[in-house]
């Protein structure tokens, strides 16, 4: 049975709509942990007394791990063979909170040959996270340098399990 690989360059086509078929329920120790890590003091991540008082009256989950978490949920769909450029225009138009479920779609808006790299591509997607109710909260632009077909790096540095006695 072949393994997937990952997505080429050649896989994609512009205005291509992607649903990435994982979602991911955040924890209460997701947001707490990635907050800590991140080093970010804001008390509306980890102190829920103190973000009772605030209009939302619950804590919110970190933006930063927003973006990262639909960012994870695209890559085996959008940038397994890819390394990032950028992300651009990002926006959170709702709020997320501890115990809502996060699903993700992508849409490919440009493609173009690497004038520098002719053995990948650059590619420009649409990326939009959005909850168990279809609120979305978080849309960003994303753009990936991504490897052509026949020249992924090799995979032939992978350990070989040995056989049991």
């Amino acid at each position: 049975m072949k393994e997937y690989a990952g997505r080429c360059f050649e896989d994609f086509t512009a205005g291509q709509v992607i649903e990435h078929p994982h979602g991911r329920t955040v924890t209460q120790a997701d947001n707490i942990w990635f907050t800590l890590l991140t080093n970010n003091s804001n008390p509306i991540h980890f102190d829920a007394h103190y973000a009772a008082h605030t209009e939302f009256g619950r804590p919110l989950v970190n933006s930063a791990f927003t973006i990262a978490l639909v960012t994870g949920l695209s890559v085996s769909d959008m940038s397994q063979n890819a390394v990032n450029l950028g992300w651009d225009e990002v926006r959170l138009p709702h709020p997320l909170f501890e115990g809502d479920t996060v699903y993700a779609r992508s849409e490919v808006l440009a493609l173009r040959e690497s004038r520098s790299r002719p053995q990948q591509g650059v590619m420009t997607f649409r990326s939009s996270g959005y909850t168990q109710h279809g609120v979305v909260v978080v849309d960003f632009k994303r753009t990936v340098l991504v490897y052509r077909r026949g020249h992924l790096p090799s995979a032939t540095s992978r350990p070989v399990m040995q056989e049991r006695p």
